[in-house]
């Protein structure tokens, strides 16, 4: 990622932090709009799963400009939602409800380099996990 997309991912997410519950909200009904079945993976206190999910995107944001302490946490993240029943497809579906929640809750602040950056950002955080995902799945199978 380059300076300049970084720089965009903290600013937006210091307007997000402040409302970082009804953005996971957001991001939770955005994620089961767009596909319903997708509600069986969570189980338990969705409250608790939002805040879990802020608080793994505010370690990935920290962790922009330490790649070497962000992929590791992306790798073992991705290996164990193997066994919450997470496939490949799952993370593109995730990547859009992600993209819609920032655009709704960033408004005109949602430029055209955040979703850019975003973008960048979401694809090393699911490339790192699907290859971990992989990993596991071909570890459990032998």
């Amino acid at each position: 990622m380059t300076p300049t997309q970084i720089a965009h991912i903290r600013r937006s997410f210091t307007l997000i932090e402040p409302i970082a519950q009804q953005a996971a909200a957001l991001f939770y009904d955005n994620l089961f709009t767009a596909d319903p079945q997708l509600r069986r993976l969570f189980q338990g206190n969705m409250a608790q799963q939002g805040a879990r999910l802020m608080n793994m995107i505010a370690t990935a944001v920290d962790l922009l400009e330490a790649p070497d302490a962000l992929i590791p946490a992306l790798r073992k993240l991705g290996s164990r939602h193997v066994n919450y029943g997470v496939k490949d497809e799952h993370y593109a579906t995730v990547g859009a409800a992600l993209l819609k929640t920032l655009r709704q809750g960033l408004g005109e602040a949602y430029t055209d380099d955040v979703h850019a950056a975003w973008v960048a950002l979401y694809g090393v955080v699911s490339t790192t996990m699907m290859e971990a995902s992989r990993t596991a799945t071909e570890a459990q199978a032998a």
